[in-house]
């Protein structure tokens, strides 16, 4: 099967799903409005720990104006996407409410060979409709021996409690660059500026136009950009640039990015994930896309967390979408011959959450169902299968044992303009889980 019969085949089984969710959508609607309001509960914690645990610390609760979530509760997170989850419970009943999957930098550094030897902490945010009742609030981790979630850390949330801060938020202009700001049935994207000095604010708004317009030209994003709200946020900083420790390089910035994470030149990501919800907070968001005002190669991104990269290099778009891949539809890398900073990163004796790679353990779950009934497996990585979807070995971080849906993808390497059909599926699949 072709690259074009493939994609075919997606769009047939988005529109199906498409249809499906928008029969549910009268029934949700009433279950929103019984048990939260339109705004945001913010949780701010610490993860304290190492390669062997983690301890959960709060920090601080926080009510903010804008839920930019559908009313509908989408499936209650039927994407089972993330190495971290949080739930909300009803305190009654201990009905599930509201759920969502998400990536962190703590659980990298947990695979790091640092991590074996000394205790870190890293700061989250997990963002959710404020309830009007109790609720119990529970934070699961995936388990890396069994792929399934178990629980790291529960309280219950009393809505009327006076330490609930509801504070005015940062006073950064922000502008609609695309949509038209209804945000509920739209995915609400915030662009942040990173290493903008006021002066240069005229350029982030260029780059982001700049870098959302590349969005749009991509498969499968060129077919929903009217699904897409996207603000641009001017998050001031006293210095232009971006922290380069290995070239002795520290700049004072709005949200404190670093190259150099985990040693890694290019790896360019923050720890002050306070300071990103505070600046994004001005508006409703479904995610957070910071701009770095530096030509160096570089970025990253954690599912339902952020995405981030520089601007001015040559790469600078590519890295732009293949970061928002990871950042907002949890697509793995698939790249297996590069300098990472992870030991053991998956085990090879469980099925990876990514939609895009698989360890064989149960690949009936994965991309089975979309190949041609003649294609090998596994795949061979030849010229007569450079346009073939298959299951060729290496992805992950790994030249063996796991196993990717074609040879390059905007997942892999700079070179092909966009993703495959796999890692195209499992962004639309995202978009419709989103949007209506």
């Amino acid at each position: 099967m072709n690259y074009k019969s493939s994609f075919l085949l997606i769009i047939a089984f988005m529109s199906m799903f498409t249809l499906f969710s928008f029969k549910k959508t009268s029934t949700e609607q009433i279950v929103f409005d019984k048990h939260f309001e339109s705004n945001s509960l913010r949780i701010d914690y610490y993860l304290v720990g190492n390669a062997e645990k983690e301890e959960f610390i709060l920090q601080q609760l926080k009510k903010t104006k804008h839920w930019a979530g559908k009313k509908q509760l989408i499936g209650l997170d039927s994407m089972n996407l993330g190495n971290f989850r949080f739930n909300l419970l009803d305190s009654a009943t201990n009905k599930l409410l509201y759920t969502k999957g998400f990536c962190s930098l703590f659980q990298e550094w947990q695979t790091t060979s640092e991590a074996k030897t000394i205790n870190k902490s890293f700061y989250h945010v997990n963002v959710m409709p404020f309830p009007k009742k109790i609720v119990k609030y529970q934070l699961q981790k995936r388990n890396y021996n069994t792929g399934k979630f178990i629980i790291i850390h529960e309280f219950y949330i009393d809505p009327s409690n006076y330490f609930i801060l509801n504070e005015t938020p940062e006073n950064f202009k922000y502008s609609l660059v695309h949509g038209d700001k209804e945000a509920e049935n739209k995915i609400d994207i915030a662009f942040l500026a990173e290493g903008y000095h006021k002066k240069e604010m005229g350029k982030f708004k260029k780059d982001v136009k700049r870098i959302w317009e590349y969005f749009v030209s991509i498969p499968p994003f060129n077919q929903y950009a009217d699904r897409f709200n996207i603000y641009a946020i001017e998050s001031l900083s006293q210095e232009t640039g971006t922290d380069i420790p290995g070239a002795g390089i520290y700049k004072n910035t709005a949200l404190d990015f670093s190259f150099y994470t985990f040693n890694i030149d290019r790896y360019l990501t923050s720890s002050n994930i306070k300071a990103l919800h505070d600046a994004a907070e001005l508006v409703p968001y479904d995610h957070i896309f910071v701009l770095i005002n530096s030509a160096k190669y570089g970025g990253g991104g954690f599912y339902n967390y952020y995405s981030a990269t520089t601007t001015d290099n040559q790469l600078s778009l590519k890295v732009a979408i293949h970061e928002f891949g990871h950042g907002f539809a949890g697509l793995a890398d698939e790249y297996y011959n590069s300098n990472v900073a992870y030991d053991g990163f998956y085990n090879l004796n469980v099925e990876p959450w990514e939609p895009n790679i698989t360890t064989m353990v149960n690949f009936d779950k994965k991309w089975a169902s979309m190949l041609d009934s003649n294609t090998p497996i596994p795949t061979e990585r030849i010229p007569t299968h450079s346009h073939d979807l298959g299951v060729y070995e290496g992805g992950g971080y790994s030249a063996e044992g796991i196993y990717s849906p074609f040879q390059d993808c905007r997942m892999k390497s700079n070179l092909p303009r966009g993703f495959c059909p796999v890692c195209s599926k499992a962004i639309v699949d995202v978009i419709n889980h989103y949007s209506e």
